[in-house]
């Protein structure tokens, strides 16, 4: 493995001057971003995935929507579309991508939005929903064609940045540094009870710069969740076997969730953003009807079963006892506090006009 890592030094070393020229002629004002007149909030991370984006953009969603009316922007990773395309009730994760389809049906108020060109797709929020008052752009660190009025970048405890590498390596998209054009750092994963020397160590390691904020965050398992009839499943109940299947990032933070919840604990992996299909679905079948016991749970994403929903796979997908198990965020102690202030400080000194 360190061979096959030494290999690709140079790889990474290109990658790194082409990310860093373009980074180079942004900060110079060679290529300019956008700014809109409208509060825009960036949510992303220096890697490829994997620092708990979704659940971040959620806790959002819930602090502003009851003041503000929020939509949310993303590429829209994984749909076999092209384009702008406003969410709605025809909509399914090959249309908007399951990210994005996973906002819209847990939050009614909120506008739902796709377009991998940013600055277009704000337009067409402005337009199609003008009493828009704030913005959420999706995994957008990198688009820097937008000029946010404030960003937010997500890092994993288990692996920061500043501890990784540049693709192909690692799995940086840009050098460590361009974490200093982030208004605040969330470290994210963290252990529910959190060592105050360890916080302090990750701060030294991050050395935020003058005026960047950073946040602690955890992940709080809500009830498992059954995809078909909403049948939930009463907190901390023993399975004899449970079979987790997932196309995320990473899967440790549920592995560690359910394996006291049972004797058996199997998983069955897929790339992250996998398109399933009916093979993957009778994999994941056979799997399941292998497993021993009198109690056994089929268990996924929030963010997986909506790739199930669509309507090539739902019918057989039925046929399968899927359940969900959704996750939601908290801060540490009184970053919450802070952290949400900052967030509705500059939403609501950055209303426009109408």
């Amino acid at each position: 493995m360190e061979v096959l890592r030494f290999l690709l030094y140079p790889f990474a070393a290109v990658y790194g001057i082409v990310t860093g020229i373009r980074n180079f002629l942004f900060n110079c004002g060679i290529l300019r971003g956008i700014n809109h007149e409208l509060p825009v909030i960036v949510v992303g991370n220096l890697s490829t995935g994997g620092t708990g984006k979704t659940p971040h953009v959620e806790y959002l969603i819930r602090l502003l929507s009851g003041e503000f009316r929020v939509n949310t922007l993303s590429r829209g990773y994984g749909r076999r579309t092209r384009g702008y395309i406003r969410a709605g009730a025809d909509s399914d994760s090959s249309v908007i991508g399951d990210e994005p389809m996973q906002y819209y049906r847990k939050f009614s108020g909120t506008g739902v939005n796709v377009d991998s060109d940013r600055n277009r797709g704000i337009r067409e929020i402005c337009k199609q929903d003008p009493e828009t008052g704030v913005i959420l752009l999706d995994d957008a660190f990198q688009h820097r064609y937008v000029k946010a009025g404030l960003s937010i970048l997500l890092t994993d405890y288990h692996k920061p940045y500043f501890r990784d590498y540049l693709l192909p390596v690692g799995s940086l998209r840009e050098v460590s540094k361009g974490a200093r054009r982030a208004d605040i750092v969330i470290v994210t994963k963290t252990p529910r009870v959190l060592s105050p020397i360890v916080k302090r160590q990750m701060l030294s390691d991050i050395r935020p710069r003058a005026g960047q904020s950073v946040y602690f965050s955890f992940i709080n398992y809500g009830e498992i969740i059954s995809l078909w009839d909403g049948r939930k499943i009463p907190p901390g109940k023993k399975f004899s076997a449970i079979l987790l299947f997932a196309g995320i990032a990473n899967t440790y933070p549920i592995e560690e969730y359910l394996y006291p919840l049972c004797h058996d604990l199997t998983i069955v992996k897929f790339a992250d953003h996998h398109p399933y299909s009916e093979n993957d679905l009778d994999r994941i079948k056979r799997n399941f009807d292998d497993l021993y016991g009198p109690n056994k749970l089929l268990v996924t994403t929030e963010k997986d079963a909506m790739r199930l929903l669509q309507p090539k796979l739902c019918a057989i997908a039925q046929k399968l006892p899927v359940y969900y198990l959704p996750m939601e965020v908290e801060f540490h102690g009184e970053d919450k506090q802070a952290f949400d202030e900052q967030i509705l400080n500059y939403v609501r000194t950055n209303q426009r006009e109408r």
